[in-house]
């Protein structure tokens, strides 16, 4: 049996679980609302304040959408109690980040700026006065979405191994690679 499929899923007191029709799972809490249609084959109860995943059989198919509808479920209870962040840290010379009017505008070395508009559900910040080097902040309900657009907005500059330069996120290590001038 899945070990974490097995495993409730702890409802609070201000999260709503309905299931409705064609296995539509519905989930409100103070933060938001979050939808997920499951596979016909699983089947979900509410006991207790918790929620329980349970399959109809032993297939390869059933035991791995046991523990994947179980995380799925974890993580939108998580995401419209508490919610989801990200945060990612802009290093370099005249690298800057500007949030306005629901547009990011970004300035990383090239010869334009970059526009993001991120997609709905997704709040961006940008922190300029607490540390030296700007902080988006990403946050959300969902954490997929939270997730790729924080990858998505790395992917504009990745950290380079030299100088350090580029965008990562706040608690990432960048592996450093001695230049030339240590061949000598």
């Amino acid at each position: 049996m899945s070990r974490i499929g097995k495993q409730p899923v702890p409802l609070t007191d201000n999260v709503e679980f309905s299931i409705g029709q064609d296995n539509v799972v519905t989930i409100k809490g103070e933060k938001g609302t979050s939808t997920l249609r499951i596979h016909p084959d699983i089947k979900i109860e509410s006991r207790d304040n918790e929620i329980q995943v349970i399959r109809t059989n032993d297939s390869k198919e059933q035991k791995s959408l046991h523990g994947l509808y179980r995380s799925l479920i974890y993580n939108m209870v998580e995401g419209v109690s508490k919610g989801y962040k990200k945060q990612l840290e802009i290093i370099g010379v005249g690298y800057r980040a500007n949030y306005s009017d629901g547009v990011l505008e970004l300035n990383l070395g090239f010869s334009h700026p970059i526009y993001f508009v991120p997609p709905d559900g997704v709040d961006i910040e940008v922190d300029t006065k607490s540390r030296k080097n700007n902080i988006i902040n990403i946050s959300g309900t969902n954490k997929e979405l939270v997730g790729q657009v924080a990858a998505k907005i790395r992917s504009l500059r990745k950290p380079e191994p030299y100088k350090g330069k580029g965008i990562r996120y706040l608690d990432e290590k960048i592996r450093r690679k001695a230049g030339k001038s240590a061949a000598k």
